[in-house]
């Protein structure tokens, strides 16, 4: 049974690859950043896999569980980085803190898990790594510059990684959503969904199912000659 890791596992698209993953039989570990909403996985997913608060506020605590995980998973499969946040400003506006803590949340973590987790992966001479970025990350986005910031860090970072370790048999890629259809959407009225549906030729918001897909298939063996590729999923919304 093969063996993934998903951080930020009780998000719409975190929760949506998890439940991919179970329905292909999978061994899972699962991430959030506190126990409550830990606790739910477990009752949702069950004692047949593996549970770990990771919380981007609490580096040293993450680093002994990391390595906890390295030591009882050494042949995990597969890494998916899904976790983030957001913290909203326009520059001028913004704290120090809203800046640090969305690179930290949303890049550093990514360096953090890979360096702590990858050795395994070069010692078995296989692996996947995918992370989840943003479609404003090549777009760029007003108010969301430390988030743009990082989803855009986090695109080079994975390529770097892939140049470095596609000779051990390990593919690393990215994948960029556009809207998808979440409780921030569910918050929007009519008016603004329908600002953002005319910049999106498809005329929909997409689904947290179709992103997993996406990420399903980048683990899978039919994608086993893609590497360091940052693969959009927005409709249309953007094309490059």
């Amino acid at each position: 049974m093969k063996k993934i890791l998903i951080t930020g596992a009780s998000g719409g698209i975190g929760s949506s690859i998890a439940d991919k993953f179970l329905k292909n039989k999978y061994e899972m570990i699962l991430t959030s950043s506190s126990e409550v909403t830990l606790s739910n996985l477990k009752k949702k997913y069950g004692k047949n896999h593996h549970y770990y608060v990771l919380n981007f506020k609490n580096p040293d605590e993450n680093n002994i569980i990391l390595k906890k995980i390295s030591e009882e998973h050494q042949d995990l499969d597969i890494i998916v980085n899904n976790a983030g946040i957001t913290d909203d400003s326009l520059l001028l506006r913004m704290k120090t803190d809203q800046w640090n803590n969305v690179i930290q949340a949303n890049l550093s973590s990514n360096f953090t898990i890979i360096k702590a987790l990858l050795p395994n992966m070069i010692k078995n001479k296989s692996g996947n790594i995918i992370g989840v970025s943003s479609v404003v990350a090549t777009s760029g986005n007003p108010g969301q510059s430390n988030y743009v910031a990082a989803k855009s860090g986090m695109i080079g970072f994975y390529k770097s990684i892939a140049l470095e370790v596609a000779s051990r048999n390990i593919n690393v890629n990215v994948v960029s959503p556009g809207f998808i259809i979440s409780p921030m959407t569910n918050k929007l009225n009519d008016n603004q969904k329908n600002v953002i549906l005319e910049k999106i030729p498809m005329k929909r918001f997409g689904e947290a199912n179709e992103i997993a897909d996406l990420v399903y298939f980048l683990s899978s063996d039919d994608s086993k000659y893609i590497t360091g590729q940052n693969i959009h999923i927005n409709g249309g919304m953007l094309m490059v």
